[in-house]
């Protein structure tokens, strides 16, 4: 719960992320680098209890066999819009989430956030 102005702001903790609507297909092509984007990943700062609104871009060798299935991650990202997280905090989240489903190490998870009072803030979690 955030406070501004004498209001308060409530949101759902972490526990709402649901990684259980993710899903992935057979994919056999350890060398093919794939890339998956979108503009449309929110959450909600815990301080401030305002939105946070990012693009985000997914990163990976499909090293485990499996590639994730988009309607489901779409899904997933949906989870999060009411969640208390930080950006930091929501970058890790999805990398551990999607680095264990595909069963791969190949993988980067980089968000670039709206600006938020004057501050630009790109984070990225993992490597190739």
């Amino acid at each position: 719960m955030a406070k501004a102005h004498g209001k308060e702001f409530t949101f759902d903790s972490e526990d709402h992320i649901n990684s259980s609507f993710l899903e992935t297909f057979p994919f056999e092509s350890k060398k093919q680098y794939i890339v998956t984007k979108t503009r449309e990943f929110s959450a909600v700062c815990p301080f401030s209890g305002l939105p946070d609104l990012a693009d985000v871009i997914i990163e990976y060798f499909p090293e485990g066999g499996k590639c994730v299935e988009l309607k489901s991650l779409k899904y997933y990202f949906v989870s999060f819009r009411n969640v208390g997280i930080y950006q930091e905090a929501a970058t890790k989240r999805i990398y551990d989430d999607l680095s264990n489903l595909l069963e791969t190490s190949k993988i980067k998870i980089t968000t670039i956030y709206n600006t938020r009072g004057g501050f630009d803030t790109t984070c990225i979690e993992g490597s190739l």
